[in-house]
């Protein structure tokens, strides 16, 4: 067989690199021509996956993204695929060297931009002041009442009430698995009421009420204290949040009756409210990666990290989450920190993981997941490294706790587990009143209230599941620049902003996605 220039079938990243990887499928014995030779591959290779370009002696580093993401577990000739079966994750120092690389902070925008927006009112920090939807929730402070929560979002949506009102997005319910044998007032209840705190006043909920059972642990009463929701406002008017009891009602058909005539009172209210022009600095953008693959580090998100960096420039904020999947390769992000104090703060969550999955015999390492590793990913190194290009290349200004509101702007790192909806939950709880997701294998996520664009790392998946994905990113793989890319990102997160659908609530996805961390035991 002839000899064809690597980059027709693979992506060589960074001159340090000792792999290469596919962009599409390489059959069996192509002969790739590279830096002045040739590797021929003895097995074909799939898309996403990576091959040796030169000798790998066992024991020495396997290089992506110039930067180490495992090591041999055998010696690897030239042209053999690079994955579980000689790879191992092993351990390594990494320098943290904090703030030794604060970026610069970017140039003034060539042109400042702006979205049709909801605006709050004044007497809301900017934070939870300016969204993107308009929704009324019906928020459930335990799992006891989650079906009654839901039979009242499902009762005005029979009665056909929404008709009536054109400027209200839905009426959703809040429900999730929680709410009692935890311990009061401790670390889980304290999460959890930030969480449903976080949803009762985003800036994409123009109103709410509270459903409980009445004998649990999550009192709505602690919740309205603890997190300071005495007062809520509503195009200028405060009131107190209504917060009905099923045991106080009467029941669950009396709680129902009750929470349609509430929700009916407060929709004229919510439909008052108007879209008006806003700056692109009030957007906070929720970022995260579900069923990655090899590509995912290589396309769709280094393009988010355009997006985020441009989100960055016009004033915004950018939030990068799923700390398990920064695992590894925390030492780039360190560096980018405005303090050490910062980078002490992502590197002491680090920490607490390795302590935290100490204690169940687990590993962070245990990631990837089977989907991630068909889809060429090999360790969490790996992972973590096109994890965290969805932040893009400015500095880190601060590290926030899991649903902790976001006030900062610039690019924001949050603490939250690996696992998707979990992940998303805590991000849009601190106030990301958009998200973008990336996938390689097809995730179909979405989160109400905050819209969720889904980006495909490769063209096969955009095609095959089109009615789900809202940017092909694998096109970067057939030459189109990176960058160009995130600006179409960027101009779609502009436009979900002003009310453009995303696929995922064009398929009414995102109302049982919610799903609460929960730490500690259940008792």
């Amino acid at each position: 067989m002839s000899a064809v220039s690597l980059s027709q079938y693979a992506v060589h990243l960074r001159p340090e690199d000792n792999i290469a990887v596919a962009r599409k499928p390489i059959p069996v014995g192509a002969v790739l021509a590279f830096d002045g030779g040739s590797v021929t591959l003895p097995a074909a290779i799939k898309m996403g996956h990576k091959f040796a370009l030169a000798p790998i002696k066992e024991g020495d580093a396997i290089r992506k993204y110039g930067q180490i993401i495992g090591f041999a577990g055998r010696n690897v000739a030239p042209g053999e695929h690079v994955h579980v079966h000689n790879v191992v994750a092993g351990s390594f120092e990494r320098d943290y060297a904090y703030a030794s690389q604060v970026p610069a902070p970017l140039p003034e925008p060539a042109e400042h931009r702006t979205f049709m927006g909801f605006d709050r009112g004044p007497g809301k920090p900017d934070h939870l002041r300016y969204g993107t939807r308009n929704y009324l929730a019906v928020i459930s402070t335990v799992n006891c009442s989650a079906s009654t929560s839901k039979y009242v979002s499902e009762r005005i949506k029979a009665l056909g009430l929404l008709k009536d009102f054109p400027n209200v997005d839905g009426v959703i319910a809040i429900t999730h698995r929680q709410g009692c044998g935890m311990q009061y007032d401790g670390p889980d209840h304290q999460q959890l009421d930030r969480t449903l705190a976080g949803f009762a006043r985003h800036p994409n909920v123009a109103a709410y009420i509270l459903i409980g059972l009445g004998c649990e642990i999550v009192q709505a009463s602690h919740l309205i204290e603890q997190e300071h929701l005495n007062l809520i406002q509503l195009d200028g008017k405060k009131s107190t949040p209504l917060a009905l009891s099923i045991q106080e009602c009467g029941g669950i058909g009396k709680t129902v009756e009750a929470g349609v005539k509430a929700v009916t009172e407060l929709l004229p209210r919510v439909n008052d409210v108007r879209r008006v022009r806003l700056s692109a600095k009030h957007i906070i953008l929720g970022t995260n990666c579900g069923g990655s693959d090899g590509n995912s580090g290589v396309t769709a998100n280094p393009a988010l990290g355009v997006t985020s960096d441009l989100m960055v420039q016009q004033g915004g904020t950018s939030i990068l989450g799923e700390t398990p999947e920064i695992y590894g390769a925390e030492h780039v992000l360190t560096r980018r920190a405005v303090s050490k104090a910062v980078g002490e703060k992502l590197v002491e969550r680090i920490k607490w993981w390795e302590w935290y999955t100490s204690m169940f015999g687990a590993e962070i390492n245990n990631n990837p997941s089977p989907g991630n590793k068909e889809g060429g990913l090999t360790t969490i190194y790996e992972k973590s490294l096109g994890a965290i290009a969805k932040g893009g290349s400015t500095a880190m200004v601060d590290v926030y706790r899991y649903a902790e509101p976001v006030t900062a702007k610039g690019f924001v790192v949050m603490d939250t587990p690996g696992y998707d909806p979990v992940s998303m939950t805590g991000i849009v709880a601190g106030g990301a009143n958009v998200c973008v997701f990336t996938t390689g294998r097809g995730s179909v996520f979405g989160c109400k209230p905050a819209p969720c664009v889904k980006v495909a790392t490769n063209s096969p998946l955009y095609n095959h599941m089109i009615s789900d994905m809202d940017i092909d990113a694998g096109k970067i793989l057939d030459g189109v620049p990176v960058e160009q890319v995130g600006r179409e990102i960027f101009e779609k997160v502009l436009a979900v902003a002003s009310g453009e659908k995303t696929k995922s609530e064009l398929n009414g996805v995102g109302e049982e996605e919610f799903a609460p961390w929960s730490i500690g035991p259940t008792l």
